[in-house]
């Protein structure tokens, strides 16, 4: 198992989809619908599970659609509805995926 952690690790990530990470996550804490967004420990969290998703793959790269992939599994139970978002209904997952969708994908 520790090999594999090591080849995990190894997975390649291009600046681009780092700052893609970080960006999803300013996104988050942008949101009027949240109260408490991803943290920069959650953006290292979706950039392990990224890592790890993309090596589960056969890849030795990530890319926006591991991210993406991951996002949901990894961010959700890290984000914090605002009491008024939640009386309209409003569900963490319907936020997330507002955010994700509002920043650019790297090429």
């Amino acid at each position: 198992m520790i090999a594999g952690a090591a080849a995990v690790r190894r997975v390649a990530v291009a600046p681009q989809i780092a700052a893609y990470i970080v960006d999803i996550a300013r996104a988050t804490r942008m949101s009027p619908s949240l109260s408490l967004g991803v943290s920069p420990r959650g953006a290292t969290a979706l950039l392990g599970t990224s890592r790890a998703w993309a090596w589960l793959s056969g890849r030795d790269f990530v890319t926006p659609d591991d991210v993406q992939m991951m996002a949901q599994a990894t961010l959700a139970h890290r984000l914090s509805l605002r009491p008024e978002a939640e009386l309209e209904g409003v569900s963490v997952g319907a936020v997330l995926a507002a955010a994700i969708g509002s920043v650019p994908v790297p090429r």
